[in-house]
């Protein structure tokens, strides 16, 4: 992009051939990016008037200008884009000066992030972006074809620009990682979202490194180009379950199977497999029904609650099916902040747990490892049947969650089985009565993750992993300290890492299993000095 300096201009009318930003003409703008000779200090943001054209500085270096255009398009139509790589830098356009102020207002509340890297957002001095199509053909084809998804229509399939890019599409089949998982994504809630773009043939859902990823197969190879040049970045639910889009190797997928993880859409008389249950017609009915792509999962209760809502900027439009910007409103309301779950929702907040190993299962561990996932409120092990117990999380959306992450994981040697009570509530026992201990009330517990609204557990949440993540860990405790603690929980401690200036660390048991039990073991561990351990499950490796 270096070499368009001479050749894009920002403002009224082209400027000379050496071009400063901010400096003799405000209506100018380089390619480079140097929009001071001073660097701008973080309350900079706010001092410039207002502008449709922002600003974003800190952009990593392999940014996509897809990523990008999806950090305006909650907030209205993005009018246009340039990218500016070599500074890591970049200018947006939004299709009104109200649109960029409820986005500058809202980034200035929730820091925005880029592939997990805070970026700066600001207003431009300039009023108006204008860019050489012909230098920056790749970032205009990207923006035509969002914005023609956005307005319920298909990509201009005259621009040569555009029909270079999708020229490029190697292969009808896309590889995809969900990041941020708070909500469970199903097979169908990814084939309703990718059939906009054209005819999903296959999928299969797996897990690796931790993470959910699926590979899905379009008709035809262009398909597959718009629909990653659409939805790369973007969020199935509110603030959540981050699509990252990239094409596969493969140029057809082999599909054995049509169950829950896997789906021939070509092949209806496939089998369900042994030993795999084929998708729950009920549940199948209640995702087609009422997900309406995608605000909050049907049953669910949004993370965001206030003022209307946040809308999601995967939400389509019962009309057209194209991809309605979020409302400003909306969305200057969501900048209040992240609040804990709570409220009504679509099932029973209450588990049954089963298959558990009675000689070592206890309330107080089934508590800590059931609240990585939500705040556990009651937990009773079943008096005539103690391999099995009840746990009342504090709603429905809590609970499927939970029971999305440890139905069939090993816990003490054998393999639970967590499944939705028809219980509505936990009772406790009548007073006066000894229970053994076997239920206990953990209403009041200051151990609840995420009761405090804006906790970033709510952004920390994974499925159960051999890796723990470690926090609030007392400087003069070391790394030998912590091996030792973590072998003695049982199990073998096979790497460590210790990271933000000794307060966290990265610590790799041999298998799930034994992390399983180092959590239940050592969560809230009293390590002196008025420091409790923390300990939860890490998406990375060692």
């Amino acid at each position: 992009m270096d070499g368009i300096a001479t050749d894009v201009a920002v403002g009224v009318k082209r400027g000379s051939d050496e071009l400063n930003l901010y400096s003799t003409s405000p209506n100018s703008v380089t390619a480079n990016g140097n929009d001071s000779s001073k660097k701008l200090r973080v309350e900079d943001r706010m001092e410039s008037p207002p502008s449709r054209v922002l600003h974003i500085r800190k952009l990593p270096s392999e940014v996509s200008e897809t990523e990008v255009i999806a950090l305006g398009l909650p907030f209205g139509k993005v009018t246009n884009i340039l990218m500016l790589k070599g500074k890591n830098q970049a200018f947006l356009e939004l299709g009104t000066e109200e649109a960029a102020v409820t986005m500058v207002n809202y980034y200035t509340a929730v820091t925005p992030q880029v592939r997990n890297v805070p970026v700066f957002i600001q207003f431009s001095n300039h009023k108006e972006l204008k860019t050489d199509s012909a230098l920056n053909q790749r970032a205009q084809a990207v923006l035509q074809a969002v914005s023609a998804v956005q307005e319920g229509g298909s990509p201009n399939s005259d621009t040569s620009a555009l029909d270079s890019v999708l020229a490029q599409a190697p292969s009808p089949v896309l590889r995809i990682i969900i990041d941020n998982m708070f909500y469970p994504v199903t097979l169908d809630v990814l084939q309703q979202i990718f059939s906009k773009f054209g005819t999903v043939m296959k999928i299969i859902t797996f897990t690796k490194n931790n993470q959910f990823q699926a590979l899905l197969q379009f008709s035809e190879p262009v398909n597959a180009q718009q629909a990653r040049l659409s939805l790369d970045g973007q969020n199935i639910y509110n603030s959540c379950c981050t699509l990252r889009i990239d094409f596969s190797k493969l140029v057809n997928l082999n599909v054995k199977y049509n169950n829950d993880k896997s789906r021939d859409y070509t092949r209806p008389e496939l089998p369900a497999g042994d030993g795999q249950p084929s998708l729950d017609p009920a549940m199948a009915a209640a995702l087609n029904k009422d997900s309406s792509l995608l605000g909050t999962p049907s049953g669910m209760v949004a993370p965001y609650s206030s003022g209307g809502g946040f809308q999601s900027s995967l939400s389509y439009s019962q009309g057209g099916g194209a991809i309605s910007p979020l409302s400003a409103a909306a969305a200057a309301a969501a900048a209040a902040g992240r609040v804990a779950l709570s409220g009504h929702s679509g099932c029973s907040g209450v588990l049954l747990v089963s298959n558990l190993n009675e000689e070592m299962v206890t309330p107080q561990s089934l508590f800590t490892l059931f609240g990585v996932y939500g705040d556990a409120q009651r937990v009773k092990i079943l008096y005539n049947k103690k391999d099995s117990a009840l746990i009342q999380m504090s709603d429905g959306n809590q609970a499927q969650l939970a029971m999305s992450h440890l139905n069939g994981q090993k816990m003490y040697g054998k393999i639970i089985r967590v499944t939705l009570s028809k219980h509505q509530t936990v009772q406790l026992p009548r007073e006066g009565l000894d229970d053994q201990g076997l239920t206990k009330d953990f209403t009041n517990s200051p151990l609840h993750r995420f009761k405090k609204p804006g906790s970033k557990n709510f952004q920390n949440i994974f499925p159960p992993s051999a890796t723990l993540h470690l926090s609030n860990v007392p400087e003069d405790v070391t790394e030998e300290d912590l091996r030792q603690l973590f072998s003695n929980a049982g199990g073998t401690v096979k790497a460590f890492k210790f990271f933000q200036g000794h307060k966290m660390a990265l610590l790799q048991m041999s298998t799930a299993e034994e992390a399983i039990q180092a959590l239940m073991d050592l969560h809230n561990y009293d390590m002196g000095s008025n420091h409790h351990l923390k300990v939860s499950f890490s998406k990375s490796t060692i």
